[in-house]
């Protein structure tokens, strides 16, 4: 994988340049040494005016001079050698620095690209590269990126529209089906086979019309992904597990189920009313139909420096956290045991990691060590009416 921040790209750069002139340096210093190892030839006088007790006197003068100046120029090429290698050196160090920079002003804007891309999410497709600049290959790159946002935005918006619009559509026939078993159920004497019937298509009519409902609030969810909740107030969460836990109690008590609640006042949020009472809803569900008979169920709230959490946990089977990971998808279920009940869509839990995700917040389900499953919802906190 190709890392731009710092990276293989920057780093292959800064030492190709500083190769590149490494090398071509190491040529020109050997061409000067080359060049400065010219033998310079001396030429005798063609005649020494001189007796014949000074001649040899003035041969050994002439020799002691050869000698001197080629001891001149020994000295001479060494400290070029010298010169020339420390200068290599100190100029190598540079070519690296210099090649550094350089290769971060060419990564420059592939390092732009890289973080707004990595801003992009599915929640917030509408959002574009837009580099501005000459047409080269990075603008061609980044228009290139952002066609195929533009692609993807059309795309999951048509998906949510049609998933919101087909659940919406679906009731009506739902309704008329439903009136019809009403028509046929409230003749006189209807045949015990009629009412039978009635009653398994009522409870199978029952089952579509809540999977139609767990459609729209996820569309609508999805929906405000990236968008602002028109209908945001502030909540309690502690107030909203309460009212789930009346509602449920019935439920509860059907199961004989233990709850252990540590719900307090102060774990506040902004909001909107109906998909968050969903979300507490959905997580009681989720507790209340995969559990068994006999268990036990803790909800509990609480504020704190990260902000409002809601934490549902139930006893039961050892899970599987990679199976339990998947679980905020729709229709992902984990095996038998969590299918076998007639009241389960498959929808619970993708609802409500839609419904955190468009409040900002951060879903956790997690596979206790003991048995059973622990999902914690964590939403922006807010301050309560009382400060």
């Amino acid at each position: 994988m190709v890392k731009l921040r710092g990276g293989t790209v920057r780093r292959r750069f800064t030492i190709l340049y500083a190769t590149g002139y490494l090398v071509s340096g190491v040529v020109l210093l050997s061409l000067t040494y080359l060049m400065s190892g010219t033998q310079v030839t001396t030429r005798a006088p063609e005649q020494i005016p001189t007796g014949p007790s000074t001649l040899p006197a003035a041969q050994q003068r002439i020799r002691d001079l050869e000698g001197q100046l080629s001891a001149v120029h020994a000295q001479q090429d060494h400290q070029l050698v010298v010169g020339s290698l420390i200068a290599l050196v100190v100029t190598a160090g540079l070519s690296l620095l210099l090649g550094h920079l350089l290769a971060g002003r060419v990564l420059r804007p592939l390092r732009l690209i890289t973080a707004a891309t990595r801003r992009i999410t599915a929640e917030s497709l509408d959002q574009r590269l837009a580099v501005a600049g000459p047409a080269d290959e990075v603008k061609e790159l980044a228009d290139t990126v952002d066609g195929l946002l533009e692609r993807l935005e059309a795309s999951f918006v048509a998906q949510r529209r049609f998933v919101g619009n087909a659940s919406h559509e679906l009731r009506t026939p739902l309704a008329t089906m439903r009136a019809s078993l009403d028509v046929a159920v409230a003749k006189p004497e209807p045949a015990a086979q009629t009412l039978a019937l009635a009653g398994r298509l009522r409870t199978e009519l029952d089952r579509v019309d809540r999977l139609l409902d767990g459609f729209l609030v996820l569309a609508r969810a999805e929906h405000q992904h990236g968008e602002a909740l028109t209908d945001r107030t502030l909540l309690s969460l502690g107030e909203l597990a309460e009212q789930a836990l009346t509602a449920r109690a019935a439920d509860i008590t059907a199961r004989t189920l233990t709850v252990d609640s540590a719900i307090r006042p102060d774990a506040w949020t902004h909001g909107s009313a109906v998909l968050l009472s969903r979300m507490v809803q959905n997580l009681l569900d989720n507790a209340i139909v995969h559990n068994q008979q006999g268990g036990w169920i803790r909800i509990s709230t609480a504020r704190d420096a990260t902000g409002a959490r809601l934490v549902v946990e139930s006893g039961g089977r050892l899970l599987d956290q990679d199976e339990v990971d998947r679980l905020g998808r729709p229709f992902e279920r984990l095996g038998a045991a969590r299918t076998g009940s007639e009241e389960s869509t498959g929808l619970g839990l993708s609802i409500v990691a839609a419904i955190v995700t468009a409040h900002g917040g951060r879903l956790s389900l997690r596979a206790r060590r003991e048995g059973g499953l622990s999902v914690t919802a964590a939403l922006p906190a807010a301050t309560g009416p009382r400060g």
